[in-house]
């Protein structure tokens, strides 16, 4: 009489197998990742047996896992030294899809107030993956308990499944595929190590692949800082960052609540954005107890984080059936906020800490920094806190912080000043700063384009309003009198101007801040100064060149240019039409808003004629 037993599935079972073999996985090499999670499992669970000091069988046999792979036959097999199966675990855990003998084990676990196992199957559908590459799998199992025997387990996926009784066998479990001929590259030592390392490389115990010990880097996440070396970190990060240098700094820190997180994150010594290789993607990898769950995890981080490299590893996911991705993505956001709001802890603490190695990210990643003003408002103020600029308080080369500015401010300064230049000469040389100089006001100097966007978007620091040097409402403590106009002469010309230059400005008006400079343009609109509209002109390339100025004009009536002008009017207002003009362009060129030099160069030759001409 035959000793083998036939099992058939109920329809339903059959269904969701179906549903599990064709549909439930993106990815069929996916089922190397289940079977040695399913592997790391039993070996879990034996170890925590081990401790519990109860009785085992072979306890002299370590717990690891060994896959052999075997091209000939076209077969993949996967042992685990763990706990092994009795009869009727495998009828229950292999015979029954949906029902985890995991979450069995941890609710065994819990009820002995041992919840801790880091045990990885939350479904007990994982198994079935191997359906996906095999035409048939075999398993051959023994239990730990030293009275149980051993028992095959077999199966087409088809119908049903057999069991029938196995001697000799060691301690464990034997899975064996037999794999479909289109699936014949998991015969392939290459491909299975490729997989493991992809998916697999932290699971805890050794994993060897043909003989050849594949995991051999330890998951640093899961240990005390106290206890690795720097050499530890900078090895694991050249391995998981695919980078010969090391890192420019690093995060290890762990999380209670809200959410359980262990996590280990680096920034690159730099920023491989500005090195020719485009946008970049963020490389910090999800992981569940040491289990890759999603690589390169979208939205585990904001978008301007993307410089990060690591693992975020968290026991809390609710990941959905097949492990691929997350069921709950509010619970993704809670991870999002957490670790974007640790990782800005960090940095303000590394540049109150350690200055000279905040210079040097701030160097390599601040256009990072700014984006995330622009785009993220829930951490721009955080943010805030982290940018630099140079400064009339400062010499050149030095940055210094907005809470910085803040403690220098005088008392009777209400705002941030801010001016928008080339560089630190063509700033302090600027018509704009004048009356800051006069005033001793202390005005940062924006050196990137983006910069008016980035101080317009985060709009004020500790209070205090962020102002554009040129929209600053100031006046020169003592204005000159030496020189100047009166006040009619000069409403006069200013009148005469605006009629003069016509659509070319909009109002022409006197001016209260100019020391050196004959004349300054102003935006005509409240929020707008005039490098932004050059950028926001410059990203339209299809504006119309017709439209009318948008610049209004300040002159100051105690410059001798300014002066002479009113004489010359009186006398050669033709003459005098053309020096306006030409007052206007530098105006503009001071602005950085000229667009095109041709017609000012013509005029500027003309004029040098006229006065060359004995």
């Amino acid at each position: 009489m035959s000793s083998t037993e036939k099992h058939t599935f109920q329809a339903e079972i059959q269904q969701l197998l179906n549903i599990v073999i064709h549909s439930l996985y993106t990815d069929k090499e996916i089922f190397v990742r289940e079977l040695i999670s399913n592997a790391a499992d039993a070996c879990e669970k034996l170890r925590f047996t081990q401790a519990s000091g109860v009785p085992l069988h072979q306890p002299e046999l370590a717990a690891g896992i060994t896959i052999v792979t075997d091209e000939a036959a076209g077969t993949i097999t996967f042992t685990d030294a763990g706990i092994g199966m009795t009869h009727g675990e495998l009828v229950d855990n292999l015979g029954t899809i949906a029902h985890s003998g995991t979450k069995a084990f941890l609710k065994q676990l819990g009820e002995n107030q041992k919840p801790d196992a880091k045990l990885i199957g939350q479904f007990g559908v994982g198994f079935y993956s191997a359906f996906m590459a095999a035409t048939r799998v075999t398993v051959l199992s023994r239990s730990f308990v030293p009275d149980e025997q051993g028992w095959q387990w077999a199966s087409e996926g088809i119908g049903g499944y057999e069991i029938t009784p196995a001697a000799d066998l060691p301690r464990g479990t034997k899975i064996t595929l037999e794999l479909k001929a289109e699936a014949k590259e998991f015969a392939s030592a290459g491909t299975i190590e490729r997989i493991i390392k992809r998916y697999s490389s932290f699971v805890p115990f050794p994993i060897e692949l043909n003989g050849n010990r594949i995991n051999t880097v330890q998951a640093l996440w899961t240990r005390s800082k106290g206890e690795v070396k720097d050499e530890e970190y900078n090895e694991f990060y050249q391995f998981i960052g695919h980078d010969h240098e090391n890192p420019l700094l690093r995060l290890h820190f762990s999380a209670d609540a809200p959410l359980a997180i262990q996590s280990l994150l680096f920034v690159p010594a730099h920023n491989f954005e500005t090195m020719g290789m485009g946008r970049i993607d963020s490389e910090v990898n999800l992981y569940c107890k040491k289990v890759l769950i999603q690589a390169k995890a979208k939205g585990l981080f904001p978008e301007w984080l993307r410089f990060l490299k690591g693992v975020v590893d968290s026991e809390d996911l609710p990941l959905n059936i097949s492990r691929e991705t997350m069921q709950d993505s509010s619970l993704m956001q809670r991870l999002n906020k957490v670790l974007t709001g640790r990782l800005l802890k960090f940095l303000e603490e590394t540049a109150e800490k350690d200055p000279a190695t905040y210079e040097k990210f701030y160097a390599e990643y601040q256009r990072f920094l700014k984006e995330g003003i622009v785009t993220d408002f829930s951490h721009k103020e955080a943010l805030g806190k982290l940018i630099r600029y140079e400064s009339s308080a400062t010499e050149q080369g030095k940055l210094t912080s907005l809470a910085d500015y803040v403690k220098r401010m005088a008392a009777d300064q209400k705002e941030i000043y801010c001016l928008m230049a080339p560089n630190r000469e063509a700033a302090e040389s600027s018509p704009y700063f004048e009356v800051f100089r006069d005033r001793k006001f202390e005005v940062l100097f924006l050196y990137d384009a983006w910069d008016e966007f980035v101080m317009e978007h985060l709009h004020e620091f500790d209070g205090k309003t962020l102002k554009a040097a040129e929209k600053a409402d100031l006046n020169l403590t003592e204005p000159k009198t030496e020189g100047a106009l009166s006040e009619a002469a000069a409403q006069g010309l200013a009148a005469w101007l605006k009629e003069s230059l016509g659509d070319r400005i909009g109002s022409v008006r006197l001016s209260q801040r100019l020391v050196d400079s004959p004349a300054v343009i102003v935006d005509a609109d409240k929020f707008m100064t005039s490098s932004m509209r050059r950028m926001l002109k410059s990203l339209r390339k299809d504006a119309d060149e017709t439209a009318p100025a948008q610049q209004d004009l300040e002159i100051n009536p105690t410059h001798p240019i300014i002066a002479r002008l009113e004489q010359m009017r009186q006398k050669d207002a033709a003459f005098a039409g053309q020096v306006a003009e030409q007052i206007l362009d530098n105006a503009r060129v001071a602005a950085g808003v000229l667009e095109d030099p041709r017609t000012m160069l013509k005029r500027m030759n003309s004029l040098l004629e006229r006065v060359l001409t004995p």
